[in-house]
């Protein structure tokens, strides 16, 4: 069988984009999406993107790690995917689908895609850390000199530890800067460092505020792969009207026998 198949990055988060409104792939066959994400034996990305038929909405996404299963939500993902269908026109430059933790609204503005993620309840501190689930599960660590962190070593310590267990967490150490945030991220999933996570950077840019670092709203987000915004209203104990900004780019387009 012959799959034809989008590349996208959103400040260097890679993802592989597959039309599967017909059903070709079946969701559940994770040795073929760990394959195709394999950077050696396949196309290579950090996760795999299913754009599915939606009687609701543009477009059901389904997001899956590069080890092949189905997982939390993935903000970068949401924006590339939002890009794709716009693309394709699947969608327009004013759209909505759903993925696993809801319904998400997005829009593109130049060669910008936002995003609105869902609301943050009551955002926990552990271990003087905040733990904040903004679609996926993060840990939030503020630090100097981040990168002289081994982001990989510490995040995977932090990972698997009691405090997350079972499914774990998504690890960010963050460094003030004088306009902004740097963010390093470890994906569960992906079980390495990514050069940039939507979600990670969403709970980083929230925790920030919270915890007296940060003034400005939005919240400018650097990455290794890039830079981000994220603006939000604080309400109580509850975080709304949550917008991720960046760029959301197409790679190339190819085919690949399975």
């Amino acid at each position: 069988m012959i799959i034809v198949f989008n590349k996208y990055q959103g400040t260097g988060n890679d993802f592989i984009i597959i039309d599967n409104r017909t059903e070709i792939i079946n969701p559940g066959d994770s040795a073929l999406i760990n394959r195709l994400c394999d950077r050696r034996f396949g196309i290579g990305a950090d996760g795999l993107i299913l754009i599915s038929a939606s009687h609701q909405y543009d477009f059901d996404m389904k997001y899956y790690n590069s080890d092949g299963f189905e997982s939390t939500m993935c903000g970068n993902g949401g924006r590339c995917s939002s890009a794709y269908a716009i693309k394709e026109k699947i969608a327009g430059n004013n759209l909505i689908f759903k993925a696993i933790d809801g319904v998400h609204k997005a829009v593109m503005e130049g060669d910008i895609i936002r995003l609105q993620m869902n609301d943050v309840h009551e955002p926990r501190l552990i271990n003087g850390n905040y733990f904040i689930n903004t679609g996926s599960p993060h840990y939030v660590s503020f630090r100097t000199e981040i990168n002289k962190i081994d982001v990989n070593s510490e995040g995977k310590t932090i990972r698997w530890s009691e405090d997350y267990a079972p499914a774990g967490t998504n690890v960010n150490f963050v460094e003030v800067r004088e306009k902004g945030i740097y963010v390093r991220t470890y994906e569960r999933g992906v079980e390495e460092e990514t050069l940039s996570c939507g979600t990670g950077v969403t709970a980083s840019a929230i925790a920030s505020v919270l915890a007296g670092q940060i003034d400005t709203n939005p919240v400018s987000v650097i990455t290794k792969g890039g830079n981000l915004s994220v603006s939000f209203k604080i309400d109580g104990k509850s975080i709304t009207d949550i917008w991720l900004s960046g760029p959301a780019t197409f790679v190339f387009e190819g085919m690949i026998k399975v």
